[in-house]
């Protein structure tokens, strides 16, 4: 390894090493990208982050590139030959949701401009950092991710649970929660 220190939970895989140096808790705000992270961390429910990261390549390929207005006009048809690919996860309810949320993710963008004006408003619009020290004192689920779970099912999305929604928080940094001793800690 490099010898720097990092949050416990990505290991020594250099697949997830790279996901937590490069992406995890970096403030994201293109619209695409946000989507994609949707749909990920969705597919991710009940299964482990690494599972869906090595399956993205084949997510991006079977969706489009993640763009919404793609995915919203896929057909049923469609959706079923995406449940043959052994790249993804093969869950109906998880595959079909990704439709469901495009054509709900394009509503929302035509209500406020742009997904990220809405997301980022949870969080006052600048990253909310936290100070954990440990694994054990970063939470599953806060206000912010209950609040935006419960705004988004109420506009007809799935697979966005508070605990799905906190990660996704995580991920694309609206919250900061690496560790004090991580090399990727904000120091403000």
């Amino acid at each position: 390894m490099d010898g720097k220190i990092r949050c416990g939970w990505c290991g020594t895989d250099p697949l997830y090493v790279a996901y937590h140096d490069e992406e995890w808790g970096v403030p994201q705000h293109d619209d695409r990208r946000l989507f994609e992270k949707l749909v990920l961390e969705g597919a991710q429910a009940g299964l482990s982050w690494i599972t869906v990261l090595r399956k993205r390549e084949a997510y991006r390929k079977a969706f489009h590139g993640f763009d919404p207005a793609k995915v919203a006009a896929m057909t049923d048809t469609e959706l079923e030959a995406v449940l043959q690919d052994p790249g993804i996860v093969r869950n109906r309810l998880k595959v079909f949701s990704a439709r469901k949320n495009a054509l709900a993710y394009l509503a929302v963008q035509r209500e406020f401009g742009s997904f990220d004006a809405f997301l980022w408003a949870f969080v006052g619009g600048k990253t909310k950092v936290n100070r954990p020290k440990t694994l054990a004192e970063v939470p599953a689920v806060t206000p912010e991710a209950e609040a935006l779970s419960k705004a988004l099912k109420k506009r007809g999305f799935t697979f966005v649970g508070p605990t799905i929604m906190y990660a996704y928080m995580q991920s694309l940094g609206l919250v900061d929660d690496h560790l004090a001793t991580c090399w990727k800690r904000q120091r403000a």
